[in-house]
Order: structure tokens, then sequence, then C-alpha cells
């Protein structure tokens, strides 16, 4: 944007997969597949009277999340009442944590174009998630299914200078909330939801300018391209000579483009005071190891594993590390004895085009008709040399695909296995020799590549099972003696 540089900050609001919800025993259901209000209680529906109790897992999840930011997890932390008046929180208030906080002091490292850049993270704090509106011309309903559920909100500090590092946080963040199992990342059900505090700068200010903050984004995408809208928004402001006003923008996905919903109060307009009807939490220093200790690898330990112990590319090794459910794939055939390198590139190529021609997400590869164990069954037959690569990728990988069996009694009952002696393919040879004499003619000739056909005339009469290595050094052997 030429003379002027992009400030954002995100929070990221992260629904915790707990059985009940944030201080009650009400269940947690799937928000979008559930009937409306199915799961609800009198703490809910703010109902007078209620007494909320903490949910110990969620808190436990909470400090999953803040140590894989590599935050401080402070000892002591505080719930407060959140004030504002909205139909989707019943009560009038939301129950959270202000000064606080469940975890401070992070960060994490994106990598941009090879180049890595340390985003700090400011704070991690536990707090109870509203109900859902849905508005039509009638009017608006609620659905307080989702009112209680435990949420996390993580925000960064503004150190993102664009929609791209925003997206490699973004993405870099899900990743990592979905390795540890406390988050399903799917964006579209609202368990995982971006708000971006956005202004702009001119390279002589000496402080930032005013914010604006744009909410519930509901796809990175869209994050995306909201950004870039809001950026270019107030550079016009600027230039016209106007000014930014405080303010909370929605994105309008139909009209792709940002609609102001309300211009800001002030900082302290939500009112927060400590919530009575909870104690201080206090948070050992022996809970946090136990916790510590039970920790995942997470993507940028596998990433680096996967290329200094297993000898990846850097560019394989995060292809494989990007689902969580691809890695342990990926590492159940490995474990199996199968070449690193090797199993690699075929779940890159071969299992992924079969799951893209059947429409399965990367994220369900465990769902697929292949399993680990019968995946690397197939590439012991290729590594030992038992069927070769065109008979695995043609026949017997499709057909296990199909059918869900073993390779080794595909291969026994098809008669697939890899013809590997000289002397039958030898004599298989010096058939098609005779029978293309006009090619061998053109090869003494100096025609050199003629013998590529040769040697796919062969492979054919072979039906394809032949090992190739042996092939062409018996086709340049039998050649050599007719020069």
């Amino acid at each position: 944007m030429g003379e002027w540089t992009t400030v954002i900050g995100l929070e990221v609001h992260a629904e915790m997969e707990t059985a009940s919800k944030m201080f009650s025993r009400c269940p947690v259901v799937d928000s979008v597949e559930a009937a409306p209000n199915s799961a609800v209680d009198a703490l809910s529906l703010g109902m007078p009277g209620t007494l909320p109790i903490i949910n110990q897992q969620a808190m436990e999840y909470g400090i999953m999340v803040g140590l894989a930011l590599n935050c401080e997890i402070p000892p002591i932390n505080q719930f407060a009442r959140k004030n504002y008046f909205y139909p989707d929180l019943p009560k009038g208030y939301q129950i959270s944590q202000y000064d606080r906080p469940l975890a401070i002091n992070g960060h994490i490292t994106i990598e941009l174009d090879g180049a890595p850049k340390r985003i700090r993270v400011r704070r991690a704090h536990m707090e109870e998630d509203t109900g859902k509106l849905t508005h039509s011309l009638a009017g608006s309903l609620v659905d307080y299914n989702r009112a209680g559920v435990p949420l996390l909100e993580i925000v960064s500090e503004p150190d993102l200078r664009s929609a791209a590092e925003a997206e490699a946080y973004a993405r870099k963040l899900r990743s990592i909330l979905r390795y540890l199992g406390v988050n399903s990342g799917d964006m579209s059900k609202g368990v995982l939801r971006f708000e971006a505090n956005v202004s702009v700068m001119r390279a002589d200010d000496t402080e930032l300018r005013e914010r604006t903050e744009i909410k519930n984004l509901n796809s990175i995408r869209n994050m995306v391209k909201a950004i870039d809208y809001e950026v270019a928004r107030q550079i016009r402001l600027y230039r016209r000579g106007e000014t930014v006003k405080p303010a909370t923008l929605g994105w309008d996905e139909a009209a792709q483009a940002i609609q102001v919903q309300r211009y800001k109060e002030r900082a302290d307009e939500y009112r927060y005071f400590p919530e009575p009807d909870l104690p201080v939490v206090e948070v050992s220093r022996y809970w946090v190891a136990q916790i510590q200790s039970q920790l995942p690898a997470l993507p940028d330990e596998l990433n680096a594993r996967f290329v200094n112990e297993l000898g990846l590319s850097a560019y394989d090794a995060g292809v494989l590390t990007a689902e969580p459910a691809v890695a342990r794939y990926f590492m159940d055939v490995v474990a199996a004895g199968i070449d690193a390198k090797l199993a690699a590139n075929w779940l890159s190529s071969e299992i992924f085009r079969l799951m893209n021609a059947a429409e399965i997400a990367r994220a369900a590869i465990q769902s697929i008709p292949l399993t680990a164990q019968r995946f690397a069954g197939l590439l012991t037959l290729l590594q030992a040399g038992a069927i070769n690569q065109s008979t695995a990728r043609k026949q017997v990988l499709p057909a296990m695909w199909s059918s869900g069996r073993d390779a080794q009694a595909i291969v026994n009952e098809s008669g697939l296995a890899q013809v590997s002696d000289a002397e039958v393919i030898g004599d298989i040879v010096d058939k098609a020799l005779i029978e293309n004499d006009a090619m061998v003619a053109r090869y003494l000739a100096g025609n050199d590549k003629v013998i590529n056909a040769l040697f796919g005339r062969i492979m054919g009469a072979l039906r394809g099972k032949g090992d190739p290595a042996v092939v062409r050094r018996v086709l340049n052997e039998k050649l050599a003696e007719l020069t």
C-alpha cells in the first residue's frame, strides 16, 4: 500500500471440545446439527438463583493451549463479569477473564516466503460462549445451545503486517489447536472464529493510529478479504483528510464489503468487575507440569523430526504435518518398516489422488478403505521388489481401495508378482528383438531413442510385471551383443 504500513492484531475464539459447558453440567452439542435449544439448562438461560461451577477439563485444555503457545501460566487467575446487553446473552453479562487471565506473554513463529517471524501472543483467557442469533425479515431467533460452551480467547499483539501474515498465523494456530485435540478447527460450525483489529500507519508515525475491529470472521479466506478491504478503506479516509473512528465492523460476504455495525464508546465500556460467584483459581506448578507432560508432538516438532531424522524435504514434511490425522497415518506406515521417502511419495501422490477423487478430506484419512497397516503392506511388497511400481499403482492399489483387502492376497490371486529372473526375461527380450527387427535396425543405425520403444514392448509382453531394472540391463546386454 505504498507509504502505508498495515498493523493487525488477531483475537481468536476457540470452543473447547469438552463434554459439558463451562459453568454447568449441561452437555455440549453440535450447534449446527442439534435441534435449537435442545441442550440448555437454567444457567444457559440466565435464570435467577443459578450458581456457576468451573469446568476443570476446560481449564486444563486452556492451559494446554497456553503451553503450546509458549505462554507463561500465572499461579493465580480469576473470572470477571463482562457486562453488555444482547439477546444471545441472557444473563446480561458474560463470565470471562480480565486482569488475571489463564496464560500470558507467549508467541508463535510463522513462516512466509521462507522467512520466519515471531508473533507475540499477549494472552489467552477462558470464558463462556454466547448463544447464536439467526436474523430474518420476520425477526430474530436465538438458539442457546452454544450459550455457556467453554471458549478460549487468544489475543495476539499487533505484530502482523499484512493479510498474508494474518493468514499464516491463523492457519498455524488452527493447526496447533487441532493437534492438541481441543478444537476441531471446523470454522463452518463456528467452533473457531477470528476477529481482526486493523489499523494503518505511516513510516514516520511514533505511535499506532486508531483501529477498527472486524468481528466474527467465519473462514480464513473471508478474514483475508476483510482485512484487505478495511486497510484500503482506512487509507482512502486518511488520504481524503478524514479520520478513522473506532468501530465494530462486519464482513458482508454477499456484498464482499465491510459494514459498520456500531461505533465504540470507550475502552472500559464493558465495566468489568470480579465474578462474585466464583473463587479465585490457584494454578499449582505441579498441575502445570502434569499438563505439560501430556502435550502431544506439535506441527513444528514433527516437521523438524521428519526433515532431520527421516530425511524428508521441507516441502514434503509441511504437506504431511498440515493435518494431524495425515501425520499420524504417515508415522504408522513408517513404524511398520517402510522407508520414509517412499511412504511420503506414495501418500502425497497416490493416496491423496484417490481421496480427492472420492471427495474425502485429508482430515478424514483414518476413514479411507486403506488402513495404514494395509498401505504399509503394499509398500513392503514394492520395497522388497515383489511387485513393480506400475503394477502397484495401476492394479494392486486400486483393487485394495475398492475391496479393502491386503496387497499380498491380491497379488497372489491375480498373479501380479514381479518377474525378476534374468533368464526368463532374456527369453522374452530375444523374442521381442526378433519380432521388432526394424526397430533393432534403427537402433543399430544410431537412433538411441528406439530403445525406449523396445523396452515398452518387452514390458507389455511381461504384462507389466517385469522388474524394470532387470529388463533394462538384459535389453542393453542383448543389443550390445548385436553391435
